[in-house]
């Protein structure tokens, strides 16, 4: 379990093939506690196990269905990755309750800067849409965040200067594709919906009619 808040920025000092799969080398700075063997590290989102470590950097393997429905298959050599350790039982939940279980992938409509801030505009399929609501958590990337804004195909993150220069968000540009994990409490109310209505889908009438929603 993840809580989207990253810890730190590290880098894919290298990658290859791994029968359907790939094996990922990844460079960061020293942790106050060293990595092990068996660990679980979420890379840019995506939950995945530490299968040999080294002075300042790990190794991990990727599975065939991970790289189908993640970006990490087309990242290069060189690229910021968000890093987050798995949250311990007694630390605290910084951001959202984070499952490193990535749901699809957004692409990136707009980027601007307002003032300070950053504004965001992802746009993503209706699978994942149904399971984003106004003002709710969405991990792009691995970074919890909070959604400002819901459009018919898209919705709008805005980003604080502190998460924009302390994630591999900042090297994002229009049309980049990102890996979107959507709200854990968000898809047990989706699917409870589902079976209530016998399979027909979630709408936000029927959200607001069961509760969910304020009118």
């Amino acid at each position: 379990m993840f809580t989207g808040i990253i810890q730190q920025v590290g880098m894919l000092s290298g990658k290859k093939a791994r029968g359907d799969g790939m094996s990922l080398v990844i460079r960061h700075e020293p942790w106050d506690t060293a990595l092990g063997v068996g660990e679980s590290v979420a890379v840019q989102g995506a939950c995945l196990t530490v299968t040999s470590f080294h002075a300042g950097e790990f190794s991990c393997d990727v599975l065939a269905e991970t790289l189908k429905k993640t970006t990490l298959g087309d990242i290069s050599k060189g690229a910021k990755l968000n890093l987050e350790r798995a949250l311990r039982a007694d630390e605290r939940l910084g951001g959202h309750i984070v499952t490193g279980h990535i749901d699809g992938l957004g692409k990136v409509l707009s980027i601007e800067q307002k003032g300070a801030d950053w504004i965001l505009e992802v746009v993503c399929g209706d699978e994942l849409l149904t399971g984003i609501v106004s003002i709710g958590s969405i991990t792009i990337d691995g970074v919890s965040l909070t959604v400002a804004e819901l459009r018919d195909k898209s919705f709008v993150v805005h980003l604080i200067p502190q998460t924009w220069s302390h994630t591999s968000l900042q090297a994002l540009r229009t049309g980049c594709r990102v890996n979107l994990e959507t709200d854990l409490i968000g898809k047990y109310v989706q699917r409870t919906l589902v079976r209530m209505q016998g399979g027909k889908g979630v709408t936000m009438e029927k959200l607001q009619a069961a509760g969910f929603m304020g009118g």
